[in-house]
């Protein structure tokens, strides 16, 4: 009987569901060894000597969000650490505010960059001068419109150093604060699924990229490997591409607690989204090319998967159309799982009915963003 089913199958049907089961194969690869949902990470024993920490914040023009945030910084429980602004050229009251916090904190320091400063990437240079005048030798690195979400987010953070002499990158997730509309569900999940993705190949042994919201790394492997040196000719990039170059397997960890987080605020109209997405997409061609490999491979594997499942179900008979949508419901189910445990983890709300539509959506994004990057124009970082 089951036979007589298959000798139905045309040579067209054949061929669709061999490319479809292809596209398939590698999406439950990709899922299940980069997308699985993470461990909580192992606690600082009361008894470690915990060793001094210094954290960054570039700012420009972030006068209101040091006013609203930079307070939770410096309620960390944590012993030994200090707070170093950097002000990128900022036109409002962003050193006021810092000079304010250090008349009461002697923990907080502002350093500048340089106004006749003729490089490319202001952020970058702002970074290395903070990183020289750091009194500490492990950086801990976030943006001003950022806020920890909870006071042992230092503590986390810095929990892989100690258990691994070998550590020297560690890398942590970024939320963005939720609200009611639609732009902000994409955001959300965006964030949440390249932040399972990143995170999960570092945890994986192939580490590719962090995001400078929650970025730690030790102070002398920063300037060891020459910092941003080679990378002056492209604005943005502080983050992603520094972790490119010198991450490895032996030298990365990742800590995915929800403590460890920190939130910040998401664009609010979907041109600023359009924008940020185009500033972070434009140095992927500086990547590894094992980094570019791996990271085309996966979209490109989800368009055909998804383009053969609508032709199968569009030509196809009923026994293959059938075969088509166990396949989609298999892949659909193994990704929701993943995706809203690490959600819920990360106290995100779920996703449901979005989370199909966002799959297909955001690839399409990034492909026209990628397609249209010689004629970007990069905007201050």
């Amino acid at each position: 009987m089951i036979w007589t089913w298959f000798d139905n199958i045309t040579v067209t049907e054949i061929v669709l569901l061999s490319v479809l089961l292809a596209g398939w194969i590698y999406q439950m690869y990709f899922f299940l060894r980069f997308m699985r949902p993470f461990r909580a990470n192992k606690e600082i024993s009361e008894q470690c000597n915990l060793p001094g920490v210094s954290v960054i914040i570039c700012a420009h023009n972030e006068a209101d969000n040091l006013s609203n945030y930079l307070r939770a910084i410096l309620l960390q429980d944590y012993p030994l650490y200090e707070v170093i602004v950097v002000d990128d050229g900022s036109m409002d009251m962003t050193r006021l505010v810092v000079e304010r916090y250090h008349q009461t904190d002697d923990r907080v320091h502002c350093t500048f960059v340089p106004t006749d400063a003729r490089v490319m990437s202001t952020k970058k240079l702002g970074i290395t001068l903070a990183a020289k005048a750091a009194k500490y030798d492990y950086l801990l690195l976030t943006d001003a419109d950022c806020v920890p979400a909870s006071n042992q987010w230092i503590k986390k953070m810095v929990a892989p150093f100690i258990a691994n002499p070998k550590t020297e990158i560690v890398l942590g997730y970024g939320a963005y604060f939720e609200n009611k509309t639609i732009l902000n569900r994409i955001i959300e999940y965006d964030t949440i699924f390249n932040a399972m993705h990143f995170l999960g190949c570092a945890r994986s042994h192939r580490p590719y990229m962090g995001v400078g919201r929650n970025l730690a790394y030790k102070k002398e492997m920063f300037f060891r490997t020459g910092g941003f040196s080679d990378q002056m000719t492209t604005r943005s990039g502080d983050d992603d591409l520094l972790v490119n170059k010198v991450a490895n397997r032996e030298n990365t960890a990742v800590v995915t607690d929800a403590e460890a987080a920190t939130w910040s605020v998401p664009k609010k109209t979907f041109v600023e989204w359009w924008m940020q997405k185009k500033r972070h997409l434009s140095v992927s061609n500086h990547y590894t090319l094992r980094s570019r490999l791996h990271l085309g491979w996966e979209p490109l594997t989800r368009g055909v998967f998804y383009v053969a499942l609508v032709i199968t179900l569009i030509v196809g008979g009923w026994l293959a159309r059938a075969i088509a949508f166990v396949l989609w419901l298999l892949r659909l189910l193994i990704q929701a799982v993943c995706v809203n445990v690490q959600a819920h983890t990360w106290k995100h709300k779920g996703f449901s009915i979005g989370l199909i539509l966002w799959d297909i959506v955001l690839p399409i994004c990034n492909f026209a963003i990628l397609s249209r990057r010689k004629n970007y124009t990069i905007q201050h970082w």
